[in-house]
């Protein structure tokens, strides 16, 4: 891994995840998630301290990159649950079958190489009768805003580890096993456009 993927992206990944219209998504979604939480891309942490501890009984943060982790620290240090980081050893997540009651995604399912994958093993580890909540930037609705979307992407992904501004966010979630329980879209004030359409809410399995 380079210099710029191990120490300055995922800086620049806290930075940019982290702005005001951003946190207000995750304040949206992630008190929602209850009992034992697969949290997947926990990345820096910038989630943790929106988990109701009332409801939370642990969070299992799921990151394939340890720098990320070792940024989340001060977030980690002060919280009321248990939480456990896992690596990515393989392609598939290293836990149970029926083993999760929640699933948190927030910004994440752009930059999974095989998100669609990614998802059916999330429906694996996802107990019935549980919940994925999720909020993602994804492509736009507007034809115009979509165009500069695909125009930009090969360049936007190189530049962003891997991100892709233009992933229709529902379709994945059904193509991966997920019904969709609440769907909420909307332009992030503040945000440019091409990566400022948000699709948030929560899923059931299929």
């Amino acid at each position: 891994m380079s210099f710029y993927d191990d120490v300055i992206l995922p800086r620049f990944i806290n930075c940019a995840c982290g702005t005001g219209p951003i946190m207000k998504q995750r304040e949206k979604v992630v008190p929602l998630a209850r009992g034992t939480v697969l949290e997947i891309g926990i990345g820096t942490g910038l989630n943790l301290p929106f988990y109701n501890p009332a409801n939370v009984k642990k969070v299992i943060g799921l990151d394939p990159s340890a720098k990320s982790w070792e940024l989340a620290a001060d977030r980690a240090a002060a919280l009321d649950f248990e939480l456990e980081f896992i690596g990515l050893p393989g392609e598939d997540i290293p836990l149970d079958d029926n083993s999760v009651d929640s699933i948190v995604v927030t910004y994440s399912l752009c930059t999974i190489p095989d998100p669609v994958a990614a998802l059916m093993g999330m429906a694996r580890v996802l107990k019935p009768g549980g919940e994925l909540v999720f909020s993602e930037h994804g492509a736009a609705p507007d034809p115009g805003v979509a165009r500069w979307q695909d125009r930009i992407n090969p360049v936007w992904r190189r530049m962003a580890g891997g991100c892709n501004l233009n992933r229709d966010i529902p379709h994945l979630l059904r193509s991966g096993g997920f019904a969709l329980d609440d769907l909420q879209t909307a332009y992030l004030p503040g945000t440019p456009r091409i990566a400022g359409f948000n699709y948030w809410g929560r899923a059931t399995l299929a």
